[in-house]
């Protein structure tokens, strides 16, 4: 495991003692809440994990580093930022997705871009926007989204 993840199980132990010591019957309530809700969700995360093995299925590992591999990031950013530009899928399902592109060897930068557009941009919905906000505003809106995705994504590939 990483740090992060051990940071992460080492703040929740040490807040869910604390939540123990303050009051145990809460404590214990609260957990019964996210045990239901995790049930809950439990349709929605064996549906997102079903995407995921269909889309590595039908694109081959290969295929995802030649077209997001690191050997030419500058198009390959390009090429991921429009897809993301013009795909349409929830967010809770592209996370894991573009972390199994990242797995089978997708650079980080193209990886970010096509994540940050397909959350910030939205060709798809661009006439429903338009009506609701004006074409100026739309536009606009999704211009500088656009640039500010690309914009992430280099400081992701800086910074990682």
């Amino acid at each position: 495991m990483d740090i992060f993840t051990l940071s992460f199980w080492g703040i929740s132990i040490v807040l869910t003692g604390a939540s123990l010591v303050k009051s145990k019957e809460k404590t214990f309530e609260a957990m019964k809440k996210s045990k239901k809700m995790m049930g809950n969700m439990i349709g929605e995360i064996i549906g997102i994990i079903f995407m995921i093995g269909l889309v590595l299925t039908f694109i081959p590992p290969e295929s995802i580093k030649s077209v997001l591999g690191s050997e030419n990031t500058v198009m390959a950013t390009i090429v991921a930022a429009i897809a993301g530009s013009v795909t349409l899928i929830p967010a809770f399902v592209a996370f894991p997705l573009i972390g199994s592109f990242i797995d089978v060897g997708a650079s980080i930068i193209p990886a970010v871009a096509f994540l940050t557009t397909l959350t910030m941009v939205g060709v798809v919905t661009f006439p429903l926007e338009k009506k609701e906000f004006g074409l100026k505003f739309a536009l606009l809106r999704n211009i500088f989204s656009f640039i500010a995705a690309l914009l992430i994504a280099t400081v992701m590939g800086v910074l990682l």
